[in-house]
């Protein structure tokens, strides 16, 4: 968490080496996942705010280890029916969009899911824009 704050980053991941991240959203956990999974696998991962999207990401990536400022309850609920240990600060009803007058709309996609696998299509699709 030190590196993440200090850096202004959004996200790092330490696997052997420390990797660090300045994108919006889930966009480096999407890019991350889909182009270079072995970042992701056994890592130990730091992020500001974690949503539905991100922790299906992570899981899907099967990171070792979350922690976080800001944890969505949906989020939460996931990384711990996957058996991922999580470290946070605040846990949140739900994590609130940019112009803070709605959900985030990854979140909001990925609330009725149960499984990270049944949120990764969805998430596909936001990415590609056509949600």
């Amino acid at each position: 968490m030190e590196i993440l704050h200090s850096g202004g980053y959004s996200l790092v991941i330490r696997n052997n080496s420390i990797h660090t991240f300045t994108g919006r959203g889930v966009s480096d956990l999407y890019r991350i996942y889909n182009e270079r999974k072995e970042l992701l696998e056994g890592a130990e991962v730091a992020d500001k705010i974690i949503g539905k999207g991100a922790a299906a990401l992570m899981a899907l990536g099967k990171v070792s280890e979350i922690i976080t400022d800001t944890i969505s309850a949906p989020a939460l609920s996931l990384l711990n029916d996957c058996g991922i240990p999580v470290s946070f600060q605040t846990v949140v009803p739900n994590i609130i969009n940019r112009r803070e007058d709605g959900l985030c709309p990854v979140e909001t996609l990925c609330l009725e899911c149960v499984t990270p696998e049944e949120c990764l299509p969805l998430i596909e699709r936001f990415m590609a824009g056509k949600l």
